[in-house]
């Protein structure tokens, strides 16, 4: 299956979910235009408490559409956007990339992932236990966050409902992703 864009959202307030868009404008260094978490310095308000002037590495969003059948079996009925992601996606193990892989999306947007979401308590507050729904655990113990993973943007552009996505380069060495 080539992967593929199937949901995008984005919201100009900070508010939890993202309202659904047909298409997105990623803009190089800052991420989707007129969304709340676009600039270069953070935009996440409990991070800007802390530190205003940190880099933004949580630009974009992307959530793996088959975490909402995994959550489907578990009593949860999410739509794409409800958990304040960007970019849904369907056919890419997000979660087993590499930090600093590059992905082509669409035509000429590049982006490239920095780390994982880290699920937070506004999940419950979304639909109670989901929180611990998007948390697992390795057959050693270690814990698994599900939520998606954060990029920057590299190289702007459109992107649409039905664009693929590519491989577009990634680091010599696998670095597993963490949280940002």
């Amino acid at each position: 299956m080539q992967p593929t864009i199937i949901a995008l959202a984005s919201d100009a307030q900070h508010r939890f979910s993202k309202i659904a868009q047909t298409s997105l404008e990623l803009v190089a260094g800052l991420g989707v235009a007129g969304d709340a978490h676009a600039g270069r310095t953070v935009q996440h308000l409990a991070r800007v408490a802390k530190d205003p002037a940190a880099p933004n590495l949580r630009q974009v969003h992307l959530i793996h559409a088959e975490l909402f059948d995994e959550l489907a079996a578990k009593g949860f009925n999410l739509a794409p956007g409800e958990m304040g992601e960007n970019i849904t996606t369907q056919g890419i193990d997000l979660l087993g990339l590499s930090a600093g892989t590059r992905l082509l999306l669409g035509r000429v947007a590049v982006i490239e992932i920095t780390g994982l979401r880290n699920p937070c308590h506004q999940l419950n507050g979304f639909a109670p236990g989901l929180m611990a729904a998007t948390l697992g655990k390795t057959a050693n113990g270690e814990l698994i966050r599900k939520a998606g993973v954060m990029a920057v943007v590299i190289t702007g552009g459109t992107v649409a409902v039905g664009d693929g996505i590519e491989m577009q380069s990634l680091p010599l060495v696998h670095e597993p992703l963490l949280p940002v």
